[in-house]
């Protein structure tokens, strides 16, 4: 059989399945070989192998015959040293040899997954304060031992490496304990199976494949909130795995208890392992990255005439997340080499003019609370409440006039964030503060540093 033969058939077969149901479990077979009208193909568990047969055995061998092949019986085997052939299809006497397909790698032939991605490794990700736990735990999870913590729980804003360490995990364990079965999917894949199950009358089919896992990794896991039948499903799949001590590993973009509409009793198991917040990034952190994405340009492009100071004016501007950071570089090295010049601070301000303007720094009144706050040492809560001793009072009209200077918030809003205070309080507040700070100079330089601070 020719490629365009089997281009033919993979097209035909992926409009008579769909795209979804071939990628889920055509693709991940492998054509042994076609001969005496017998196609034999290879799967990589005894799951997909039933599966398969039941439902896309006689699509596969009308294709090929539709092809120009003689092919009147097709069986699947197991991937293993003595596989067993389980679906025969009609009989017919012919002969049509084709060549063996190359081995499957360890992570071809694993649970049909999602697919990872190469560039996520361990290797390529900058570990700086803000995450430095959970690469830590990440780490210790590829390790593929018995860990102290299950579930691993990692959670972050957009942008900020939580699918980045789920793909070095599970890459990592295919690499170095190629003996352990690793599904790595996001949630919304997990539900789609789900229902796919349902629809076709396989429950017990889809509860064996992912309780027979070793390692389960479920990306974005806020995606499941509210839809109850996915999550009985899901609350069931993490007991039974927990229960024969298997390792789980999800993420979501907010901690377990803050997920709305997830139910309290899958919140409960989530936080009972190990929960790790992924902090915004820090300058350090952004300039390393920058510094790494740099260095991996040179090393495959050659030269690359850069003017000092480029990447830490990119480190302190762009501070939304790592993905605009780093595309922000890539479009600046593109342009760069399209025109073929250096790339100084005017080049850099007029390529990312649009990502510098969105970049910039929104400060919030909750950020200036927690900051005034860390600073006088008081309590957050004193600061919105209603007590009036002196040592949380001028801290909180420090609080109101930072508010005022430096966020688009109205008074009647600030006053909304500072207990439900009226708008003659915020301003009192703040008129204090401007006629203390001009004779005040301890006030003056809590104000100065406060504003380098949060402007940082």
């Amino acid at each position: 059989m020719t490629n365009d033969t089997w281009g033919q058939v993979r097209d035909g077969l992926i409009k008579a399945v769909g795209q979804n149901n071939f990628v889920t479990w055509i693709e991940p077979l492998r054509l042994i070989d076609l001969d005496g009208g017998i196609a034999r193909f290879e799967a990589p568990t005894k799951f997909m192998r039933d599966w398969v047969m039941r439902h896309f055995g006689e699509h596969i061998r009308a294709h090929l015959a539709q092809s120009g092949q003689t092919v009147d019986r097709v069986e699947f085997l197991v991937s293993g040293p003595r596989p067993v052939p389980i679906a025969r299809v009609a009989e017919a006497p012919a002969r049509n040899r084709l060549p063996s397909a190359p081995p499957r790698t360890g992570e071809e032939a694993d649970l049909p997954g999602a697919p990872l991605d190469p560039r996520f490794t361990f290797d390529s990700f900058v570990v700086g304060k803000p995450n430095e736990l959970a690469h830590a735990a990440a780490r210790r999870v590829a390790e593929g031992g018995t860990t102290t913590f299950n579930p691993l729980f990692l959670y972050g804003g957009v942008g900020l490496g939580k699918t980045h360490l789920m793909h070095a995990i599970a890459h990592e364990l295919r690499t170095g304990r190629p003996d352990l079965r690793v599904l790595y999917l996001s949630a919304e894949q997990f539900m789609y199976r789900f229902i796919q199950a349902l629809r076709e009358k396989q429950i017990m089919d889809f509860k064996e494949m992912f309780r027979a896992v070793d390692v389960l990794m479920v990306d974005d896991v806020q995606f499941i909130a509210g839809k109850d039948s996915t999550q009985e499903e899901f609350f069931h799949t993490f007991n039974a795995l927990v229960d024969q001590n298997k390792q789980i590993v999800i993420s979501a973009d907010r901690a377990p208890g803050e997920i709305k509409d997830l139910e309290e009793r899958i919140k409960s198991r989530l936080q009972c392992g190990l929960v790790v917040d992924l902090h915004p990034t820090d300058y350090e952190l952004r300039l390393g990255i920058l510094q790494q994405k740099a260095e991996a340009y040179r090393a495959r492009h050659g030269g690359l005439e850069m003017a000092d100071g480029i990447l830490e004016f990119l480190a302190h501007r762009i501070t939304t997340n790592v993905r605009v950071l780093e595309g922000a570089l890539t479009r600046l090295f593109a342009f760069a080499s399209l025109v073929g010049r250096e790339i100084t601070l005017d080049l850099a301000q007029d390529c990312l003019a649009d990502i510098l303007r969105a970049s910039e720094r929104k400060i919030t009144i909750e950020e200036i609370q927690r900051k005034v706050a860390e600073h006088y040492n008081i309590r957050l809560s004193d600061m919105i409440g209603p007590k009036r001793m002196r040592t949380i009072a001028r801290p909180r009209q420090i609080a109101m006039y930072l508010a005022k200077n430096m966020t688009t918030r109205s008074l009647p809003e600030i006053g909304r964030r500072f207990g439900g205070r009226d708008h003659t309080t915020i301003m009192h507040g703040i008129r204090k503060i401007e006629e203390l700070k001009g004779s005040d100079s301890q006030l003056s330089e809590d104000l100065s540093l406060l504003r380098r601070l949060l402007e940082s």
